[in-house]
């Protein structure tokens, strides 16, 4: 709406209370159809303290193409390494569904007070689900123990090599520059640099 000028001279003065009532009431609808969205999960989050199910156990499947590592094992922590950066699983944990890359999975033993036991994963996917069960699935997973710092230096140089006598933008080129960086994050797991 345009209101009269008080002045012979003056521009009329475009009143813009209308417009920001609307954006106010379309704020006020979407929250409200968020927190109605939001509310069964919030309200499951705090009845899970509850006596029944505060528990600080949660439930670790740990599973290989060609061997199952653990399933149904009570854990205390699993910590993760997501593509999207590293992040820790505990019991009563949010849903999430996440890509591994290659690095450090840790897993913390209920009522163990000693170091977390560490496997090198080079990629997989977890599952956390919302009943405390964490599936945890890669194509290979090796315990940092029994990774040997010669060897992983040794197939670096060798994917190196490989990478810098391929064909650019071959195939052969792609396993050569997969292989170095896994074997760069598996030095780095174990305290060997490699570039």
């Amino acid at each position: 709406r345009i209101l009269p000028s008080r002045s012979a001279g003056e521009k009329p003065k475009v009143q813009r209370t209308v417009p920001l009532i609307r954006f106010f009431q379309t704020a006020a609808m979407l929250q409200s159809t968020l927190l109605r969205r939001a509310a069964p999960s919030i309200a499951r989050r705090a009845l899970s303290s509850t006596a029944e199910s505060s528990s600080s156990v949660m439930t670790l499947n740990f599973n290989l193409p060609h061997e199952t590592i653990y399933s149904g094992a009570a854990v205390s922590q699993v910590i993760v390494p997501g593509a999207a950066g590293e992040y820790g699983v505990t019991a009563d944990h949010v849903p999430v569904v996440a890509q591994l890359k290659a690095g450090v999975l840790q897993i913390m033993h209920e009522g163990a007070a000693a170091e977390p036991e560490k496997y090198f994963v080079p990629g997989g996917f977890s599952i956390t689900h919302e009943n405390s069960v964490t599936d945890i699935s890669c194509p290979e997973a090796v315990k940092l123990d029994d990774i040997d710092p010669a060897a992983v230096t040794s197939n670096f140089e060798a994917a190196r090599s490989a990478y810098s006598s391929a064909e650019a933008g071959s195939a052969a080129q792609a396993e050569a520059q997969i292989d170095m960086e896994v074997y760069r994050s598996m030095g780095s797991a174990v305290g060997v640099t490699l570039s």
